[in-house]
């Protein structure tokens, strides 16, 4: 398989996310490790495998064994399939194996495997399960590379290992959409499934991306699509005067007039629809959401979906809510998919569809307020499930922050451990109800599974914690 390399991922004449280090990572340490680079035999890319395909380079650097009561791992790191990879094995190995599955790592040409988060490491150790990362093959938004590496990983591992009696999967933000994919590309391999902030919405991300710069130019009167290059210099300073946004603040997050209200508002129900927090995270996000739309170089129709996810988007046939004081549905500028194939097609591409069909138990994990993928995603999941009647293997918890992927290792523990004993012993676990407009409203929702613990103490990363921007939680 041969992987273009991606010059920057963009939003149409726009980047997804140059800035983008809010995607949950850790670095690897610098302790000797057992080494090994399996598998050197060339593909039809004509590149050994293992090798990174050109201009690519791995980071890779040697991850300290941990301790298990005692008795240190034993770490695999390397190169397959020309992906970087970290795979560790207990001392006292349960037989089951979880696969991790990074977010969104930019355009860059440096390939970096970093191992689980959310103190997860140690604990699928501590409980025996043996894990494994890959970097991927490609950065940009590349699902397809995702699951395909990560899947020849999981194979690696059997072979050099031993078979393992289950194989799960788990991971953040972008990897959420390639565990969304891996389940069902193939089906009954893993055994169950832990995305969290996933990008279980599939394309509809790109579209809530374009509706966030339509429907602001549209109430502003401005008129700048595509994106020009001088775009946040010279249109969105005019976009929030006129929107009255320019001050807001998560303390402050009423915008000064009806046009930025109403802007405020559709976005909120594209996000997710009424729910706590969606204020203050709107003012906290603003900023950051234009500068995804920045266009890093000309678009070119050579740029793969990858580079520029942005060309599937659409807003042809979206319904704006509210709808006042602007028409807003019948002024907007309506933008065709720029590449319908890719929009179209049911196969593994760059940027596939989810189906909503995993056949395994799925345990999610997402953020109230977080706007960079937003909760919609998970009610988008949700109905996708529920058309195939696969609702039952869909639990689904929202956390009471705005930051992307700000979860206590508390609330990643508990959703892991409650998924595995979903698997083992078949017992569903509670979750939330994503899809009822009343209890995703109610000002305690999301108060069931946030840690009460880190209000007051949260998680040092990431920084800011957002917790506070939330009233506190009524006594259990």
């Amino acid at each position: 398989m041969r992987i273009r390399s991606p010059r920057r991922t963009l939003l149409r004449a726009g980047v997804l996310g140059a800035a983008v280090l809010l995607v949950i990572g850790i670095g690897g340490a610098t302790s000797p490790v057992l080494a090994a680079n399996p598998g050197g035999s060339g593909d039809d890319s004509g590149v050994p495998t293992d090798q990174p395909l050109p201009p690519y380079t791995i980071f890779n650097p040697p991850l300290a064994p941990a301790l298990v009561n005692g008795v240190a791992t034993t770490v695999t790191q390397g190169t397959h399939d020309h992906a970087g990879f970290i795979i560790e094995v207990p001392p006292n190995w349960n037989g089951d194996l979880v696969m991790w599955a990074h977010g969104f790592r930019g355009g860059g040409f440096e390939l970096r495997v970093t191992p689980p988060d959310f103190n997860l490491r140690q604990k699928f150790l501590n409980e025996g399960f043996a894990w494994a990362a890959s970097s991927y093959a490609g950065n940009g938004y590349d699902i397809r590379t995702g699951v395909l590496t990560t899947k020849d990983l999981a194979d690696l591992f059997a072979t050099t290992n031993s078979r393992p009696h289950r194989t799960y999967i788990a991971g953040v933000s972008m990897g959420g959409h390639i565990i969304g994919r891996s389940l069902e590309q193939y089906p009954g391999f893993y055994a169950g499934a832990l995305p969290m902030c996933g990008v279980l919405g599939d394309q509809e991300l790109f579209d809530y991306f374009l509706d966030f710069n339509l429907v602001a130019q549209d109430l502003a009167g401005v008129s700048a699509y595509p994106i020009p290059t001088n775009y946040l210099t010279a249109f969105v300073p005019q976009m929030k005067s006129t929107l009255g946004t320019g001050s807001i603040s998560v303390f402050s997050p009423q915008p000064t007039n009806a046009l930025g209200q109403q802007w405020r508002d559709i976005m909120i129900n594209r996000s997710g629809g009424a729910r706590p927090g969606s204020a203050p995270a709107f003012a906290f996000w603003q900023n950051f959401l234009f500068s995804l739309s920045t266009p890093a170089v000309p678009p070119s129709p050579d740029d793969t979906t990858a580079m520029r996810p942005g060309q599937i988007a659409t807003n042809l046939t979206t319904r704006y809510e509210p709808n006042s004081p602007v028409d807003v549905n019948k002024t907007i500028l309506r933008v065709r998919p720029e590449n319908v194939v890719q929009r179209v097609l049911p196969f593994l591409t760059q940027v596939p569809k989810i189906q909503g069909r995993p056949l395994v138990p799925v345990v999610t994990l997402h953020g109230l307020g977080d706007l960079f993928v937003p909760f919609a995603n998970e009610e988008q999941y949700a109905q996708d499930a529920a058309k195939n009647h696969q609702s039952d293997l869909v639990v689904q918890r929202a956390i009471r922050t705005i930051n992307h992927c700000e979860f206590a290792p508390s609330e990643a523990g508990a959703a892991w451990d409650d998924l595995v004993n979903w698997v083992v012993n078949h017992q569903r676990p509670a979750g939330d109800d994503v899809l009822d407009p009343a209890t995703v409203a109610d000002p305690n929702f999301g108060c069931r599974f946030t840690d009460p613990a880190a209000y007051n103490n949260p998680p040092p990363v990431p920084n800011p914690s957002t917790r506070k921007l939330f009233p506190a939680c009524p006594a259990a």
